[in-house]
């Protein structure tokens, strides 16, 4: 679940998230909100990302603010689940 969250906060290609879908979420405003521990227990789900399911969450009074905060400074709006699994990561990890 860490290297999850660190995947699709902290991993980027040329400024924006890596994962394609969370680029998608992030430039329309979303919010990176919940990380699902075998949320898609598909075989493709499984094959894909390990089962993992991630929940974007649209904040309407706040789209307009949080994709001009990504899309000018590459910033990622994450609630305080998915930033503690990355503050986690980052502690343990050796990157």
């Amino acid at each position: 679940m860490r290297l999850c969250a660190w995947y699709l906060y902290g991993e980027k290609h040329r400024g924006y998230a890596l994962n394609p879908v969370a680029n998608f979420h992030l430039q329309n405003g979303s919010v990176l909100w919940r990380i699902n521990w075998m949320g898609d227990t598909s075989p493709r789900g499984i094959g894909a990302s390990c089962g993992m399911m991630v929940n974007y969450r649209y904040f309407l009074e706040e789209t307009a603010s949080n994709s001009a905060l990504y899309l000018g400074s590459r910033q990622v709006r994450a609630s305080e689940q998915v930033l503690a699994l990355v503050a986690q990561f980052q502690q343990n990890s050796k990157l």
